[in-house]
């Protein structure tokens, strides 16, 4: 097994370049299927998830070339299969994203239940609300969910709660159905108009998506198209909030600032500094950071994929922070391996109260899901002495480079298996 190995107190300081969206390329990626020609998709992030995503295509009968290390070509003509394994779907979340893709072009659809990282219950009936909806008929069996119909037809869809993955689900089923279709209370997030997007260069029509209502005309083919995904705010967020929490001076590049508006605003809360470009963001932080309130909300409110990275920040900042979790009901797991390393946070349901200590204190930890492994990386960069991180394959599945881009901002860093750790710590 391999592990990271931090030797933390160096401050971050250098230029970044981020990466594409990871929660985009996971719903571009199966929306191919849709085309009746080849796709060229370009800025994929180099990630486990990506690659998953293209190994279930290829088993589904696709033709994946990767052109380079980010762009890769792929032929959905000759998919002749609309299952997705357990054994495809058991790494990640976004396997489910194969239910509408399927449903859309095949009319038939058995996928396992997802994977990915476990903070909380996910279910997915909203999703089966919008493919009955459609026309489809869903059910459960031998724990495979399985979607058929004879024709998909335009249909009005409100949504319980706001859910990313079904608002993404309904629109790949929606987009080659007879009629139209209306999401309401859809999600709003960047990742949802880069689909949008990218089918709609496919010949869809799709209107309103980054608002609450989205409105699918269908259509009766999807063509062939390129497309290039947009950059991850999440990954960005991440780079911003660990040159703050290591007092660092760091410029992100290729990013789009607009989409991390509730970050920054929160950062500067703390008493960082931030410089926004066209396509760029400078932070620098001076000093201690000050405590704040986060409350994670759907977009555009604060993302719930930052919140154990802003929490590590906060863990050292002046004060008393409180964070309130308003989207998953179990993300609080990290915080066991954030008070390892000395951090004081009491969590009560939904809500953690982090009372700030003058340092963190290396230690053994776990990356117990991709975001909280993130978080234990910042607070690596941040404690005195020597941290090792285990089960570090959730972070692979998000993060590209991450020690090759912490490392030239100046971090110590390295990814090594347990025998070249030395034993330096003992499993926790």
């Amino acid at each position: 097994m391999e592990k990271f190995v931090i030797k933390g107190g160096k401050r971050l300081k250098g230029t970044v370049r981020i990466s594409g969206a990871k929660n985009a390329a996971v719903a571009v990626l199966p929306a191919v299927l849709l085309a009746d020609s080849p796709c060229v998709i370009e800025n994929l992030p180099e990630i486990s998830d990506v690659t998953a995503i293209c190994n279930c295509l290829e088993a589904l009968g696709s033709k994946v070339k990767y052109l380079d290390n980010t762009t890769v070509e792929i032929d959905p003509t000759g998919v002749n299969s609309f299952v997705v394994s357990a054994a495809m779907a058991k790494n990640m979340r976004a396997s489910s994203y194969f239910l509408g893709a399927l449903l859309g072009r095949m009319k038939r659809a058995r996928v396992a239940p997802p994977g990915g990282c476990n903070f909380g219950v996910r279910p997915i009936d909203q999703h089966i609300k919008g493919f009955e909806a459609l026309g489809a008929k869903v059910s459960i069996e031998n724990g495979m969910v399985e979607a058929r119909c004879q024709k998909l037809g335009g249909g009005s869809v409100y949504l319980d709660v706001v859910s990313v993955g079904a608002t993404i689900n309904i629109m790949l089923a929606a987009v080659k159905a007879r009629g139209t279709t209306v999401i309401e209370n859809a999600a709003r997030e960047p990742h949802i108009v880069d689909l949008a997007n990218f089918l709609n260069s496919m010949g869809a029509n799709i209107m309103g998506a980054g608002t609450n209502v989205i409105k699918i005309r269908g259509v009766e083919q999807l063509n062939g198209t390129t497309y290039s995904v947009i950059p991850d705010q999440i990954e960005a967020g991440t780079y911003l909030v660990a040159a703050a929490a290591t007092k660092g001076d760091v410029t992100i590049t290729n990013v789009i600032p607009k989409h991390l508006e509730s970050i920054i605003a929160k950062l500067v809360e703390t008493g960082a500094t931030v410089e926004q470009g066209d396509e760029d963001v400078r932070i620098y932080l001076k000093g201690r950071a000050k405590k704040c309130k986060v409350k994670t909300m759907p977009h555009p409110g604060f993302p719930t994929d930052m919140q154990p990275q802003m929490a590590t920040l906060l863990a050292t900042a002046d004060g008393t922070s409180i964070i309130t979790e308003g989207v998953w009901d179990n993300r609080f797991r990290y915080v066991d391996q954030l008070t390892l390393m000395g951090a004081q946070v009491q969590v009560d349901g939904k809500t953690a109260v982090i009372t700030g200590v003058e340092k963190l204190n290396s230690a053994p930890v776990k990356a117990v899901d991709l975001r909280a492994g993130a978080a234990m990386i910042i607070a690596g960069l941040m404690a005195e002495g020597t941290t090792e991180i285990e089960e570090i394959q959730h972070i692979d599945r998000g993060y590209e480079k991450i020690v090759e881009k912490f490392t030239a901002l100046g971090a110590d860093i390295k990814r090594v298996t347990d025998s070249e750790a030395g034993g330096l710590f003992k499993a926790n």
